[in-house]
């Protein structure tokens, strides 16, 4: 890669790991949904109108937009609401790579060669070291909800790649759309309206300053130059950015909440970083039964013949 797409792509990393400290702070301005739905609504305008028609069937938007919007962010920010820190969920939601690579293994029938068996064994192993540690400084139920998110993202992983989205920014943009009205109903019902209408009451600058980087930095920034990146290379020299993101959200969380990272915590990031790195990185799956190939690698960012390595190459949150 050139140099300043080097610099790009862990500007990306380090974009999606200060993502974690600006949630945690948001969530000290908005109840978890609400901000997950205000999250969605300031991404998707007016950029949806700036991208185009959707390029994909709807079912693969509405599917996305459903797993990854709804579930998967709504998990994370009630999690992270509920006490699991910022640092510590930059670090278990990686775990997503797991669940991509035995969901691709059951659904797409694609069996997964040994060396991301181990890679997967390996990040089991840090989720497992990162429970004891978690259950020391932190809610069970949180650190439960974190590693849910996780697996809605391997799903929607998974849903992304059958999808194979020519445009990768328009695609993330209309998914954007799909989680507004839901999420604004939940939090609703289960958070609500006296306690949504004090959050927005109590808007100050800080407020939208956290909505903003979590709406256009993180996710319309985040995803555009994630997505150039991969129409210009390999996934296989992108992807491996991805793994900063942990590094700089546990580095960022302790620089600025002041989050401490014990050994524990330390030896559960090399675990799962590595672990990921194995089953993301770690060779093709060996497809079970013939498929047509995938046309565009992007969206996706692998061919069809290595659908784990989307893991790495997806959006962080």
């Amino acid at each position: 890669m050139r140099p300043v797409h080097t610099a790009l792509a862990v500007l990306v990393a380090a974009v999606w790991g200060f993502n974690f400290v600006v949630i945690e702070i948001g969530l000290g301005h908005f109840p978890p949904l609400l901000l997950s739905a205000l999250r969605f609504l300031v991404a998707a305008l007016p950029a949806v109108f700036l991208v185009g028609r959707p390029k994909v069937a709807w079912k693969w938007i509405l599917g996305v937009g459903t797993v990854l919007g709804i579930a998967k962010f709504g998990l994370l920010f009630t999690g992270m609401d509920a006490g699991m820190p910022a640092g510590l969920s930059s670090l278990v939601l990686q775990v997503q790579a797991v669940f991509t690579a035995v969901l691709a293994a059951v659904l797409l029938r694609e069996r997964p060669g040994r060396v991301r068996v181990l890679g997967m064994g390996v990040a089991l192993a840090g989720i497992a070291v990162a429970a004891v540690g978690g259950g020391t400084s932190g809610p069970v139920l949180g650190f439960a909800l974190v590693v849910a998110a996780a697996a809605c993202w391997g799903v929607s992983n998974v849903l992304t790649r059958k999808a194979s989205p020519p445009d990768a920014l328009n695609f993330m943009v209309w998914v954007c759309t799909v989680p507004v009205l839901p999420l604004l109903a939940l939090s609703l019902l289960l958070e609500g309206p006296e306690r949504d209408l004090a959050a927005l009451r109590a808007l100050d600058w800080s407020g939208l300053a956290v909505i903003g980087y979590v709406a256009w930095v993180s996710t319309v920034f985040g995803f555009g130059a994630w997505g150039y990146l991969l129409r210009r290379y390999p996934a296989s020299a992108v992807a491996p950015f991805s793994l900063l993101v942990p590094v700089f959200g546990m580095s960022s969380a302790a620089l600025v909440l002041g989050e401490q990272v014990s050994g524990t915590r330390w030896l559960a990031a090399v675990l799962l970083v590595g672990g990921v790195a194995l089953t993301s990185l770690g060779g093709g799956s060996r497809p079970t039964a013939a498929r047509a190939p995938n046309r565009t690698g992007v969206g996706s960012g692998v061919s069809a013949q290595s659908p784990p390595a989307a893991a790495a190459a997806s959006p962080a949150p």
